[in-house]
């Protein structure tokens, strides 16, 4: 959890790769009681406006939040907490992330669906918001290191090969 502007509102960090494993077998019911811990949180740091930054990079699938649960989630905030929220950022969206928030988009307020931006590393976080109050995990940040690592082989391989450098510039 960090604080930006002048009024110091809240940015909530959520990071997807400390979830549950959804194999356990009190599994709905971690689920359950996290949702409650985090609603109960959300009341009380925020009076004003906020953001919630998730961060989905390093996370197995079987740690990823359902869709049964995020849609309850988004049903049971209550309209003062999804009227402040002003941003929600997910950080190393996976394909599955963005699958199924498109999938859904015809079912959730076109307001909140505005809210929704991905971002692909923490650089791009960092432009966004300040992060001198945020703490990224450790293995969030080593995900980043290698996906930008993978990301500039990718990209000096294809600008040594002029046939390919020349469909990157198109």
């Amino acid at each position: 959890t960090g604080y930006y502007g002048d009024g110091l509102n809240a940015i909530i960090v959520f990071a997807a790769c400390f979830l549950p494993d959804s194999s356990r077998t009190d599994y709905n019911y971690v689920m359950e009681n996290l949702f409650l811990y985090v609603i109960s949180t959300l009341e009380l740091m925020v009076a004003e406006d906020y953001m919630i930054v998730y961060l989905n990079g390093a996370t197995p699938r079987r740690r990823m939040p359902g869709f049964g649960w995020m849609k309850k989630c988004y049903q049971m905030i209550d309209r003062r907490l999804r009227k402040n929220l002003k941003s929600f950022i997910i950080v190393h969206p996976s394909w599955f992330i963005r699958t199924i928030l498109a999938v859904t988009r015809p079912f959730i307020s076109s307001k909140f669906s505005s809210k929704i931006q991905y971002v692909n590393t923490l650089a791009e976080l960092r432009e966004m918001i300040p992060m001198e109050y945020v703490h990224i995990p450790d293995s969030i940040v080593k995900y980043d290191e290698e996906k930008c690592i993978k990301r500039r082989m990718r990209t000096s391989c294809l600008s040594n090969d002029p046939e390919l450098a020349s469909v990157e510039q198109e």
